[in-house]
């Protein structure tokens, strides 16, 4: 039995050498595959878009938020127990309706007690005043009458001041909110008896960035369109931040509307458009530019090479970039193979795009 497991195992190593010789030879036979930049004499292929002047309707985009044209908390001006709410939720109601009543029976019982003081104390000033007149009192004495008619006048009025503390009435025309207190209830200065919003017009507050600045005026009209919805809304700029924000980097804007229909309500997302007219520019597709760490480049395609540029670009559409300073027209900007690109890299061209078809 040895010596049959003995040539067994010889023939089985036979087999493995052959076959491993072979490999070895299929892989020195076999030739190579070429890359894409060897099947084009080493250069890699790409694509270019040949600048070229277009017209550019110069718009920024932008989202905002629908906000009412007046909003307050309706709020108590001194404590007290509320005896009459005469609201109901979302009612519209006008300026200088009554909306709140507090308990006033005291500050009214001290006002009728006053009326009699005052009614006293001008009857006195009268018989004083004649005494007056016949030299029966000094001037002291009619003055000390009179002062008392005076005073009781100034507390009547400063009960008057404190009784229209005890009402609450609308400042202006405008739809009541959700009720936060209920009859019975005790209020103080600090609680939000309801809101009171008016919704026509209404408010569309957005922001640009700030290198929009000088390109946005009041008195501009402004499109915006909201989810859900397929109507395009207008609006006129009415008001322009003074200040940039110096986190974002943007200029707060407000825009005012008519909502006549009420069906803009505060608080809805707004997607804004701001034409700033429109000029001849160079555009390129968005694709050919590339961030670096002191701003964007280009690579255009000159003499067979990959040359670098660096550029300044101002507005941006869904598919193309404006160019203000660094490429001229004619050049040929490369928008392909931009991940693997470098200065003077031997580059060939593989198809000439468009804008409309630039992948």
């Amino acid at each position: 039995m040895r010596p049959l497991l003995l040539v067994t195992l010889i023939i089985i190593a036979l087999v493995v050498l052959k076959i491993y010789v072979w490999d070895a030879d299929d892989q020195k036979t076999a030739p190579a595959r070429p890359t894409s930049a060897a099947r084009s004499g080493g250069a890699l292929p790409v694509d270019i878009y040949v600048a070229e002047e277009s017209v550019t309707d110069n718009t920024v985009y932008s989202s905002g938020t629908i906000v009412p044209n007046e909003e307050v908390e309706l709020k108590c001006e001194v404590s007290g127990r509320l005896v009459d709410l005469n609201i109901h939720e979302g009612s519209y109601v006008k300026k200088g309706q009554l909306i709140a009543k507090l308990n006033d029976q005291d500050l009214l019982a001290q006002l009728k007690k006053i009326d009699f003081e005052e009614q006293l104390a001008a009857q006195i000033e009268a018989r004083q005043k004649k005494l007056l007149d016949i030299d029966a009192i000094s001037k002291e004495e009619y003055d000390l009458a009179m002062n008392r008619v005076n005073t009781l006048g100034a507390d009547k009025e400063l009960l008057q001041v404190q009784l229209e503390k005890t009402e609450v009435r609308a400042p202006f025309n405008g739809y009541i909110g959700f009720k936060n207190i209920s009859e019975g209830a005790y209020v103080t200065p600090s609680i939000s008896i309801a809101s009171l919003v008016q919704t026509n017009p209404v408010k569309i507050d957005f922001a640009v960035p700030e290198k929009y600045t000088s390109l946005v005026s009041v008195g501009q009209e402004v499109r915006f369109e909201i989810d859900g919805m397929d109507d395009q809304f207008s609006a006129k700029v009415v008001a322009i931040d003074p200040r940039v924000d110096e986190d974002l980097r943007t200029l707060r804007i407000r825009a005012l509307t008519n909502n006549g229909l009420g069906m803009l309500k505060p608080g809805m997302f707004v997607r804004v458009s701001v034409p700033l007219g429109s000029n001849e520019s160079i555009m390129i597709p968005t694709e050919a530019i590339v961030p670096v760490l002191k701003g964007k480049v280009v690579y255009l395609y000159k003499d067979g090479k990959a040359s670098e540029v660096a550029v300044k670009t101002g507005l941006r559409t869904d598919r193309a970039i404006q160019i203000l300073d660094g490429i001229n027209l004619g050049d040929s900007v490369i928008v392909s193979a931009l991940m693997s690109m470098k200065p003077s890299m031997p580059v060939t061209i593989q198809e000439v795009v468009n804008l409309q078809v630039a992948p």
